[in-house]
């Protein structure tokens, strides 16, 4: 059985950064596409990001040029670096395959842009 752990969420200024990390367990995590997603208070749940097995990746129009995604195969391990966060981007941050996401979804990590 696949487990997604999400961590690195906080609370931070408008205009910080964060770094998040989702460590996979139990499946060969190496041939997966992964993505990130979030779920903001009151909304469905929305991809943010998403990279292939290898390195090509792909973004939500809201956070191009802000977030970047990268992975560590040999970790088992999807990062999502957020640069130039808004309060808009306040959400739980979960990751799970990508374009669809295809596990049981992990706690997330709570992100929280407040001044």
């Amino acid at each position: 059985q696949v487990q997604l752990v999400e961590s690195g969420g906080g609370l931070v200024h408008p205009g910080g950064s964060l770094r998040l990390s989702c460590a996979a367990s139990g499946t060969i995590f190496s041939v997966y596409y992964m993505g990130w997603y979030r779920q903001a208070p009151g909304k469905q749940r929305e991809l943010v990001a998403g990279i292939t097995s290898g390195v090509s990746t792909n973004y939500a129009d809201s956070v191009k040029g802000r977030f970047t995604i990268s992975r560590d195969n040999a970790k088992k391990t999807v990062y999502l670096q957020m640069d130039s966060l808004k309060p808009e981007d306040t959400a739980v941050y979960y990751c799970n395959t990508y374009p669809v996401a295809h596990w049981g979804w992990g706690q997330g990590t709570q992100v929280t842009v407040s001044s």
